[in-house]
């Protein structure tokens, strides 16, 4: 069995029974996003330092929130803290519209490289991710590749609100302080928001333009 086969029985294993993320994931390169020298660790179930204090996160991770938020063709889904752009690619292979925000100018120029190197057609922009990116809203789903310390405003009010025939928009987000913290998945209902502990996991900080780490 071959290094990309066992990550993908690996997620099974770890609980991911979404058919679509798990082909999604399988799809994607990993190693065609991270720095060459850990390439040879790229179908691994861990994360890996891709450079700015950064890391891609580990495949279990990606792949659980991807699960979390249930979208799928046609849905339009914002990646806060895009980094080098292996989310949204996930994304982008289930068939959502994805536009990424990244604080760290160097990185989102690495995203949109490796994303139009492999054909994804994403949206990266440089930014600060708790404001989300109000001009491409309503979100059907939102990913939030790094901790914060509560769910930004912006975030929330960016989220699709439910109709009759289609459910609210759904975030899911690391809380916490810079060491555990929490995944929380967050719905849009009629009347405001649920959430609901997923389980503990590790990020890097989620910070603005003015506060980023050089």
């Amino acid at each position: 069995m071959g290094e990309r086969e066992q990550l993908i029985w690996e997620l099974r294993d770890q609980g991911i029974r979404d058919e679509a993320v798990l082909r999604a994931m399988a799809t994607v390169p990993r190693d065609a996003f991270v720095d060459p020298r850990y390439r040879g660790a790229a179908w691994r179930n861990h994360p890996l330092p891709i450079g700015w204090d950064q890391t891609i996160s580990q495949p279990f991770i990606v792949a659980l929130m991807t699960q979390l938020i249930e979208v799928g063709p046609g849905d339009s889904v914002l990646d806060v803290g895009t980094d080098c752009g292996y989310q949204a690619a996930v994304l982008a292979v289930l068939g959502c519209r994805v536009h990424g925000i990244e604080v760290v100018d160097e990185l989102a120029a690495v995203a949109r490289g490796n994303l139009a190197d492999l054909g994804f057609l994403v949206d990266v922009a440089s930014g600060d991710g708790r404001r989300g990116r109000p001009e491409h809203a309503p979100f059907d789903g939102i990913v939030v590749a790094a901790a914060s310390q509560d769910i930004p405003p912006a975030l929330l009010g960016q989220l699709r609100v439910p109709t009759p025939d289609r459910r609210g928009g759904r975030m899911v987000i690391p809380i916490g302080d810079s060491g555990e913290q929490v995944l929380v998945l967050v719905e849009r209902t009629a009347d405001g928001y649920q959430e609901r502990e997923v389980e503990r996991v590790r990020f890097v900080p989620l910070v603005g333009g003015s506060d980023r780490a050089h």
